[in-house]
């Protein structure tokens, strides 16, 4: 591999590691793996989980406190995070891509929408400006299939939440 190659390659973490039996040269560039971020990111999680959980009384498996399962799932996630980063160090996986910034940023914008509309107009208008906010972060479908898929998202919401569970939620403005 050329110094050329190496610089065009990006920053890389553990620069290279011949291996024994093949004399190869493996360059690692881990900051750009998909297995590497996602262990980070999962060891992150559950980091924070376990020093939040930490405040609650923990029990026995007998008499779960409400700290028993933030601590347990944080562990799994810590335990999870620490396989995905010794994956990323033994093999070569798949490179993360480019960021989807604004289908990030529209998802964002469509959940602080149903917050907000929900409060002011009801679940109704909130779930309609929430898809059609969400529809635009994807691939987007025809004019039939949106109008679908709003018709029985706002359906299922009124039918679980409304009827089955008996919230009160408002699903229209009041004029």
């Amino acid at each position: 591999m050329s110094l050329l190659q190496i610089a065009r390659s990006g920053p890389v973490l553990l620069k290279q590691r011949v291996s024994r039996r093949t004399n190869k040269v493996f360059s690692l560039n881990l900051l750009r793996e998909q297995n590497f971020l996602s262990g980070v990111l999962f060891m992150a999680i559950g980091a924070v989980g376990l020093i939040l959980g930490m405040s609650y009384p923990f029990g026995s498996l007998q008499e779960m406190g409400p700290g028993f399962f933030p601590r347990v799932l944080s562990l799994i996630l810590l335990a999870l995070g620490g396989v995905l980063i010794l994956r990323a160090v033994k093999s070569s996986g798949d490179r993360v891509g480019d960021w989807g910034w604004i289908p990030l940023s529209l998802l964002s914008i469509a959940l602080v929408t149903f917050g907000w509309v929900m409060e002011h107009l009801g679940l109704i208008p909130a779930l309609i400006l929430m898809t059609l906010i969400s529809v635009m972060a994807g691939e987007r479908g025809s004019r039939t299939e949106v109008l679908l898929l709003t018709c029985a998202l706002c359906s299922l919401a009124v039918l679980i939440f409304v009827v089955g569970l008996g919230l009160p939620y408002q699903l229209f403005p009041d004029f």
